[in-house]
């Protein structure tokens, strides 16, 4: 009987290439790890999303990575929203915008979509999560029947902003200003006092009071100003009233924009040319700043009634208003107010009438300096 011999057959060895060939096929069909899609809970990743780059280290960089469909295409952070969050105030922090943030959302609150009925972006709620990407910008392109808040391109100034404190010490005008940016009461029934009395003001608006969903105030006032065009001007105080002096000016032109997209969502007015510093701080590199931003006037005061103060904390009661006032204006001078004051709405018939006996006249900013 013949001993079998140890070296293997044709056939055997035939068998063998074709295995290897097969294996090898099914490695090169196999995707690489780093191609791996995913699953994500924000909504489902295209297959040929290219991943974005990480953002500039730099706050100030013009470079704009390009968006990404997907949380899982490049690092993404989790944000629970806290009281007192908007949209916009989240995306500042972030270096990013609100429609991105809505863009990235959508899917996981259907309030947040523009082609979903229930669609509100100025409404979330306390304790949502929220997929962001710091430093990236995706375009908003919204869905039929969204309406969305477009963004308002500024117009350079090639000159600095100018400090405005008062107008010509030899006019009879007396500018009146009122910032709204905190306490709303008695905003309402201030702006119709002055409706009721044929009287022009200048009313510089935060943008967060305008956006927010806990008081219709500021946005009653944004329509008393529309609606009374020929009294009323409005100015910018910034969306989230934070010292200018300790941002960027890329934070800078985010709060402006902020602000214009609050009234851009409401009505076809602008707030510039004014601009009123939260704080009114301000420095040269500010002024700069504004000018970039379209804003050639940064309108301050020779008169501050100090009307945010209440009486418990040392503020001024209404009869003190009412001599401050009357025993400081000049022709040309510019009088601050806010229309969440205290007092002020008690204060202000006493002093029209001081003006109306001195012979000055109430009046925008705007007029006051010939703009």
């Amino acid at each position: 009987m013949p001993i079998p011999s140890s070296a293997p057959t044709p056939r055997l060895v035939a068998a063998l290439v074709l295995c290897a060939l097969l294996v090898a096929a099914c490695q090169l069909a196999l995707p690489s790890p780093s191609a791996t899609i995913v699953p994500s809970p924000f909504g489902s990743a295209s297959p040929s999303a290219t991943p974005t780059a990480p953002p500039s280290a730099s706050p100030t960089s013009s470079t704009t990575p390009p968006p990404s469909a997907s949380p899982t295409a490049s690092p993404f952070t989790s944000y629970t929203v806290q009281t007192g969050d908007t949209l916009f105030r989240i995306a500042a922090a972030h270096a990013t915008t609100w429609q991105s943030i809505v863009f990235w959302n959508k899917d996981a609150y259907p309030g947040l979509d523009p082609d979903d009925a229930s669609y509100d972006p100025a409404h979330i709620e306390v304790g949502w999560v929220l997929a962001i990407q710091p430093g990236v910008v995706v375009p908003y392109e919204p869905g039929p029947g969204a309406t969305p808040r477009p963004t308002v391109e500024p117009t350079p100034i090639a000159s600095p902003s100018i400090a405005v404190r008062n107008g010509s010490r030899t006019s009879h005008l007396v500018a009146l200003t009122f910032d709204m940016g905190g306490r709303v009461d008695p905003a309402v029934d201030i702006m119709e006092l002055l409706i009721a009395n044929d009287v022009p003001a200048t009313i510089f608006m935060t943008g967060a009071i305008i956006d927010s969903t806990n008081t219709n105030a500021g946005r009653n006032v944004l329509s008393l100003i529309d609606g009374h065009r020929g009294l009323f001007e409005l100015g910018n105080h910034s969306y989230t009233h934070r010292d200018f002096r300790t941002l960027t000016d890329e934070q800078i032109a985010v709060e402006l924009r902020g602000m214009e997209q609050a009234v851009a969502a409401r009505s076809d007015l602008s707030p510039r040319p004014l601009f009123r510093p939260p704080y009114g701080t301000y420095d040269a590199r500010v002024l700069a700043a504004m000018g970039a931003n379209g804003y050639s006037r940064t309108v301050l005061w020779d008169i501050d009634s100090i009307d945010w103060r209440p009486e418990s904390d040392g503020g001024p009661t209404t009869a003190q208003i009412v001599a401050k006032v009357r025993d400081n204006v000049r022709g040309g001078s510019i009088v601050l107010f806010h229309l969440g004051g205290y007092n002020t709405l008690a204060a202000l018939p006493a002093i029209l009438e001081a003006l109306a006996d001195r012979g000055l006249e109430p009046a925008t900013v705007s007029d006051l300096i010939g703009l």
